[in-house]
């Protein structure tokens, strides 16, 4: 029972909705109206020959209901199954049609047959369905001329009336409800397509939506992949010289500690130094390594902190000049902190530089960074071991940004970022 009722997995639910309502207006034009009151004295005084008549509107509701429960099972396999479907749906209203007279009721099974035909074919199979329906209809109005009162029309005639003109007249009055049945059936085929092609387009927007969710966590993998790497070789390069250079100036103290007191001060001074760089190092490390860098601080407090660290670890002159007016998301704050902190921790590194230009400033449009030293400066296209400038670049290319990397022998560095705000205002 539950695989014959598949409501909740119907390809369109509201399509169905829209079936069972049209199917109820047919069942209650089925329903003998004008002869439930007498429907008793009838079944009564029928003979046994007739008593096939009074039956023949149940019939008609048995074979409507059969009908609607065609659409909870669609076909899904090959076309000849889907052909097949669609003429046993045509040969019930058929049938329906041959035990009792014509009705503008019958035009409401013809319309689910266009439905269904849009929900199980693709669009071309959709037309020649379409098209099949009207000509059954052409052919089902047709054929219930035997039901008019041929009788009747032959005493208005002033000769015999053949059947072929009776039904000719039948079509003749019967033009405007097949030219309107006819520009229905046009329309629930066009509106059937609509709403498939919008469901379908929501479908591949979430697809597409879905595909686009799965690439941005691996970018952010692989983003923080690269980023644990960096640290790595920052800690292997700095920490790790010195704690090697630390481990010799013990050991050498150890050799001289009885032969030597004044040299094993020395080392023991500089192991001390050593220890303290190791530390900086570290706290340094953990810093880059926090997932809120500004600490809950607006950005001008945040790059304050950060200068005057910078000041009291390097004793470089900084000139710094910040003019933020407008107001930025949260993304490019944490951006433009890390480019800064990465730009001054290559500075004091690499740089041996005793003067540092920071100028950040907002406009309308743009935000604008310039750092420049004048340190020893370097060969952009020589250098091989830039973890820090590529984490800048691609900081700056994930806001849609402009980055410029300046720099030469003996004339220091200057670097240069500009983002776009119209994407990353609050």
């Amino acid at each position: 029972m539950n695989r014959l009722l598949q409501v909740k997995t119907h390809p369109f639910r509201l399509l169905l909705y829209l079936e069972w309502i049209l199917l109820v207006i047919t069942i209650l034009g089925e329903l003998p109206w004008e002869s439930l009151p007498y429907l008793g004295t009838l079944l009564a005084e029928s003979s046994q020959t007739s008593k096939l008549l009074p039956y023949s509107w149940l019939l008609n509701i048995i074979c409507i209901i059969g009908f609607g429960f065609m659409g909870l099972r669609l076909p899904r396999g090959t076309t000849a199954s889907k052909w097949l479907y669609t003429a046993l749906e045509l040969g019930i209203i058929w049938l329906v049609t041959a035990w009792g007279s014509w009705r503008i009721s019958f035009l409401s099974p013809y319309l689910i047959v266009v439905i269904r035909s849009c929900l199980i074919f693709q669009p071309t199979g959709r037309l020649l369905s379409t098209g099949l329906v009207f000509l059954s209809f052409l052919l089902s109005l047709v054929i219930s001329v035997k039901d008019l009162p041929a009788i009747q029309l032959e005493l208005t005639q002033p000769r015999p009336v053949t059947l072929n003109q009776i039904r000719i007249w039948f079509i003749i009055s019967n033009i405007n409800t097949t030219i309107l049945f006819g520009l229905v059936l046009v329309f629930v085929l066009m509106l059937v397509n609509a709403l498939l092609a919008e469901r379908q387009s929501r479908q591949k927007l979430t697809l597409a939506h879905n595909q686009l969710h799965q690439y941005a966590l691996r970018i952010e993998d692989q983003a923080t992949l690269q980023e644990r790497n960096r640290i790595a070789r920052e800690i292997h390069d700095s920490l790790g010289h010195a704690l090697t250079a630390q481990s010799i100036q013990l050991e050498n103290a150890l050799l001289f500690c009885h032969s030597n007191p004044d040299k094993t001060q020395v080392f023991v001074s500089e192991a001390k130094q050593l220890a303290s760089i190791a530390l900086k190092e570290i706290r340094q490390s953990i810093s880059t390594l926090r997932s809120d860098p500004l600490q809950a601080k607006n950005l001008e407090s945040a790059l304050t902190s950060l200068i005057e660290d910078f000041g009291n670890r390097t004793n470089i002159t900084l000139d710094s000049t910040i003019d933020l007016t407008q107001s930025v998301t949260i993304e490019v704050k944490t951006a433009i902190y890390r480019i800064i902190q990465e730009a001054l921790t290559n500075i004091s590194k690499h740089s041996h530089a005793t003067q540092v230009t920071l100028k950040l400033q907002t406009t309308p449009e743009y935000l604008h960074l310039l750092i420049e030293d004048n340190g020893k400066g370097f060969n952009p296209e020589q250098n091989t071991t830039g973890f820090g400038l590529q984490g800048m670049r691609e900081r700056t290319l994930a806001l849609e940004g402009n980055f410029r990397l300046a720099s030469e022998m003996g004339r220091g560095c200057r670097v240069t970022v500009n983002i776009p705000l119209r994407k990353f205002l609050p």
